[in-house]
């Protein structure tokens, strides 16, 4: 089980959003390599990184940033938002990145999304973002007609290395995550399944080590780490089995 703690990039700035919404957004570090490497230092051991600018723009936006973050730690790095095309995964990999999301692309050209699989494999993920049950894109923007379920079906067997589930609902607002809905997804296909949104407490950690939740590879925290309602060091005493 892989506690991701994640950096969400605005203006180049660190924030949460709540529900996705931009206008919702709260700056919690002006420095994102700085808020990176305070992650590490405190035993996390993946970061998840979302250029929020990028994934309304469809090319990356805070490529600066990025590339002071992967400068500044060592632990391995997911990112998404805004890559759209071959050349995109290709530089960012080349830079260091150890997994791309690949999110609007998965609904809108799923053949680019198994093309990049099948040249890097292990390092494409996909990223359902859903909110009702549907499927949202170009930054959770628009609302596609697909259920999560039928667009993570389309990449069984194509080589992504993770499917990352964000509960939109759910985002940002500290409710728990949607843990219903994701192991529902995960028990459905043989892709491991990462959930994200809603995370709020050590409880959640806790549901998440429970065996019905055995499938999942993960979670991403975000507001929860920022605003101090989930204990970094407890939590991943918990992940690993150790006395918090």
């Amino acid at each position: 089980m892989i506690l991701f703690p994640a950096i969400d990039l605005k203006d180049g700035k660190c924030v949460r959003l709540q529900q996705g919404d931009m206008a919702r957004a709260t700056v919690f570090n002006h420095d994102p390599a700085q808020q990176a490497a305070q992650f590490e230092a405190q035993g996390f051991r993946y970061l998840h990184i979302v250029d929020l600018d990028g994934a309304f723009a469809g090319k990356a936006v805070n490529a600066g940033a990025v590339e002071r973050i992967l400068e500044t730690i060592a632990m391995p790095v997911q990112l998404g938002g805004g890559i759209r095309d071959l050349a995109a995964v290709e530089g960012w990999l080349g830079k260091g990145i150890t997994r791309v999301i690949l999110g609007t692309a998965a609904v809108r050209d799923p053949a680019f999304v198994k093309e990049a699989a099948r040249r890097f494999p292990g390092r494409v993920a996909v990223g359902l973002d859903a909110k009702d049950g549907r499927v949202a894109v170009e930054g959770w923007a628009e609302t596609s007609d697909l259920t999560a379920l039928d667009l993570a079906r389309r990449f069984e067997d194509a080589g992504v290395t993770a499917i990352i589930y964000t509960d939109i609902d759910r985002d940002g607002l500290l409710k728990g995550l949607n843990l219903d809905a994701t192991i529902a997804l995960a028990e459905a296909i043989s892709i491991p399944v990462i959930a994200s949104g809603g995370l709020a407490s050590l409880d959640d950690v806790k549901a998440l080590l429970e065996p019905r939740a055995a499938k999942l590879e993960g979670a991403i925290t975000g507001r929860a780490l920022y605003d101090g309602r989930l204990d970094p060091r407890a939590a991943l005493a918990l992940v690993a089995g150790l006395p918090a």
